[in-house]
């Protein structure tokens, strides 16, 4: 399945359990959930994928161009 641009799987290992899997550019991260319902897997791993993102964004080096990000001057 695919959220977000990011692929990942989510799959039964028993009554409950889910495995799930996904990569962000180059860190493949997985786990493990409990769910009666595979939708709420799926959620979970959702959610798991926008905590994932947010962080990604936030260590990303800041712009070496000191004009990004300002408004621009007034003339």
């Amino acid at each position: 399945m695919i959220y977000k641009g990011v692929e990942f799987t989510v799959t039964a290992v028993a009554p409950g359990i889910w495995n799930w899997q996904f990569r962000i550019s180059d860190r493949v991260i997985a786990g493990k959930t409990e769910a009666k319902l595979n939708l709420l897997a799926i959620r979970r791993v959702q959610l798991r994928i926008d905590r994932e993102l947010k962080k990604a964004e936030r260590e990303l080096p800041a712009s070496p161009d000191p004009s990004v990000g300002r408004p621009p001057a007034k003339s």
